[in-house]
């Protein structure tokens, strides 16, 4: 199975391509999508949606995992973040790849075992899991890898019950 992950945003998208076989786990690609703060927010939603697309053609996951939001302080952050994930979400759909959802508490719990880990626990976890040498950057990047196999590690749950 090809699991894409995404870590939503606007500013940056952090994304990955896992592959997980034989209850192993494999990555396959690993990076993000800038947008330049000064551009039109239309055009930053435009340039996130193209580049996931043109990753998902490249690689057809079977799955897209993907985050949900959790902000508690400042709305206008919060509401351009989901319009992110609401175009990341949509390069999904119309590519027919199905989405999946985490809240970051089930991403942490399967990643690291603990649902309230920091960032630097769940990338060095990250970093083992996929045998590495140094911690993936930028965080958003990370992220998306661990969205990716909280799925794959979900999937694999579900489908031995």
């Amino acid at each position: 199975m090809l699991i894409m992950g995404v870590d939503p945003g606007f500013a940056i998208t952090g994304y990955s391509i896992v592959e997980y076989k034989s209850n192993k786990l494999k990555l396959v690609d690993v990076g993000a999508v800038s947008t330049k703060a000064g551009e039109l927010f239309t055009y930053r939603l435009l340039m996130i949606d193209e580049r996931l697309t043109e990753i998902i053609k490249k690689y057809s996951p079977e799955a897209f995992a993907i985050e949900e939001l959790f902000f508690n302080n400042n709305a206008k952050t919060a509401i351009a973040a989901a319009q992110g994930r609401g175009v990341a979400v949509m390069a999904a759909v119309k590519c027919g790849v199905p989405v999946y959802e985490y809240t970051p508490l089930q991403v942490k719990q399967a990643v690291t075992g603990y649902g309230r880990a920091d960032k630097n626990q769940v990338q060095q976890m990250i970093k083992t899991i996929f045998h590495m040498d140094k911690i993936i950057k930028p965080d958003d990047a990370a992220d998306a890898a661990a969205i990716a196999v909280c799925h794959a590690f979900s999937h694999m749950t579900a489908v031995r019950i």
